[in-house]
């Protein structure tokens, strides 16, 4: 294979796992004809790419843990002040959009046994332990109230990143504020002044 022919192979595998993503975070049991359709593809194309539901689903996870666990850490390792680090996830999360939504579904069914389980991705677990670490240290400092368990923490941070990107998507808040309101409302939530 070609250089060429191996750029548009990427190309065009990551369109169709960029439309599950979409489909799939909008309507999971949406059929893969829905999913061709947004990448612009006939369904025959999209099993040349992937054989069957599971493989695509399980491509969608793996692409958005890297995208996930890679905004994490970058936006961790910006800086040594954990209240900037906590709000630099946030916005990581964020910039993720329907990757981090889907994502957080995903996981969220396979806690509860609705779908296949995944093979941990130990860099995804290593940039969420960043995170659950963060937390107790600041209730130490008596930075975040620590009436609040660490999980409703995490809940409010996820759900927080979900309203967000569903206010993007609304259009009804303005870009360019989004995210500092996102950041205003999930602090206050947890005690930072």
């Amino acid at each position: 294979m070609t250089f060429g022919l191996f750029l548009r192979y990427r190309m065009s595998r990551q369109k169709i796992i960029d439309s599950a993503i979409s489909v799939l975070n909008e309507d999971f049991s949406a059929p893969l004809d829905k999913i061709a359709v947004k990448a612009g593809l006939s369904r025959r194309t999209l099993h040349r790419y992937f054989k069957d539901r599971t493989s695509l689903i399980g491509a969608c996870t793996t692409d958005m843990m890297q995208t996930w666990q890679s905004a994490m850490l970058d936006a961790y390792n910006s800086t040594t002040d954990p209240v900037i680090q906590l709000e630099r996830m946030l916005y990581a999360g964020i910039d993720c959009g329907a990757k981090y939504a889907f994502l957080t579904k995903l996981h969220a069914q396979s806690a509860t046994g609705n779908t296949m389980q995944y093979a941990t991705n130990t860099a995804y677990e290593s940039a969420r332990d960043n995170w659950f670490g963060l937390v107790p240290a600041l209730q130490q400092r008596q930075i975040i109230n620590d009436k609040l368990s660490v999980a409703w923490i995490r809940i409010l941070f996820t759900g927080m990143i979900t309203s967000t990107i569903a206010a993007l998507q609304s259009g009804d808040i303005a870009p360019n504020d989004v995210k500092k309101l996102a950041w205003y409302s999930f602090r206050r939530s947890i005690g930072i002044d």
